[in-house]
């Protein structure tokens, strides 16, 4: 019961990160950069660091928690800075693919660097136990994801060049798999970032919120990479005018900041899901690769309700939902073991 518990709590925060690019749509008049840095204050900065505050025990504080172990958080910083790089070219891949087929590629990328990076370092056997058992639900994973992304390439042949555009207004698909695949494999810093930063989980928090002080410095070094480059791109491009159009500020500070909490609730509700599965366990181990993939699902959904995958044929819509069933496959697979 516990582990479907978790499974939900992190099901219910994968929903809300794979609907953070909706209200994205709704911001008016402003630069990519300027949207991109606004929406990263609160997903980065302001929400994880409310998060943070709800792990810090009666009369202690968060200064005490990240100073307990300052190598644990520079360590979990330095990884959020690489994982940046994923979240800048993250939103670039939906520029260029859309909401389904880019967020698609880069979490699977995501899902399979992201679970196994953390197990190799810490030593895991992946070819015996509960290695080898953590190793094929990646396998199944990408899987998933690879055959999401054949039905995103015949989705591309059966489009013309028009229907692309309509659909994804900056719609490029080479240049999209590229910025998708260099996304995913630098968002696996992230995982990286909260194994580095366990020592930070104070036995004195509540078991709720223990991981919720390593996110916030994994986002923090995040936001760093995001801001030097939007702010680079705002100087090139001279939006720096954006910041100050009253006529849209406040709409778009408002979406901004729906968008910035629907992205946090993933980790948000990673952090919390985890929680209640058994310890070294092998769900316990996949509960990155099952964020990913209810991510990938999830926005598969939402690139249906946005009309990404209007007009393409009968096949095509066979082959996306056959990979979506992989994936929800790859979600129920660690269960068949009780380990």
């Amino acid at each position: 019961m516990n582990t479907l518990i978790g499974l939900l709590i992190i099901a219910v925060g994968s929903f809300g990160q794979s609907s953070s690019y909706v209200p994205i749509k709704k911001v008016k008049e402003w630069s990519w950069e300027s949207f991109w840095l606004t929406q990263g204050i609160f997903a980065w900065l302001v929400f994880p660091l409310l998060g943070a505050l709800l792990a810090v025990p009666e009369g202690g504080s968060l200064i005490t928690i990240l100073s307990s172990d300052t190598t644990a958080a520079l360590s979990a910083m330095g990884y959020g800075i690489l994982w940046g790089v994923g979240g800048l070219t993250f939103g670039l891949s939906m520029r260029y693919l859309g909401v389904a087929l880019g967020q698609s590629i880069a979490l699977g990328t995501c899902a399979g660097f992201g679970t196994l990076f953390p197990a190799i370092l810490a030593g895991t056997d992946l070819l015996h136990g509960k290695g080898l058992i953590l190793l094929s639900g990646v396998c199944i994973t990408l899987a998933g994801i690879a055959i999401i992304g054949y039905a995103g390439s015949l989705r591309s042949k059966n489009m013309t060049e028009e229907e692309q555009k309509e659909a994804i207004k900056d719609f490029a698909l080479t240049k999209g798999l590229l910025v998708a695949l260099l996304a995913g494999v630098m968002s696996a810093c992230f995982a990286l970032g909260l194994s580095s930063g366990a020592p930070l989980a104070s036995e004195q928090s509540a078991a709720l919120f223990r991981t919720l002080p390593a996110t916030l410095m994994v986002t923090i070094g995040g936001f760093l990479t995001n801001a030097v480059y939007c702010i680079y791109q705002n100087v090139k491009n001279k939006t720096f005018g954006d910041y100050t159009n009253k006529a849209v500020w406040v709409n778009n500070v408002l979406f901004c900041a729906l968008a910035g909490v629907l992205w946090y609730s993933q980790f948000f509700g990673l952090g919390i899901g985890s929680s209640f599965f058994v310890k070294d366990s092998v769900i316990a181990a996949f509960a990155w690769c099952i964020l990913m993939s209810l991510n990938v699902v999830f926005s598969n959904v939402w690139g249906i309700l946005l009309k990404e995958w209007k007009g393409v044929s009968a096949g095509t819509v066979v082959v996306l939902v056959l990979g979506l069933l992989v994936l929800i496959f790859s979600l129920i697979f660690p269960n068949l073991f009780n380990m």
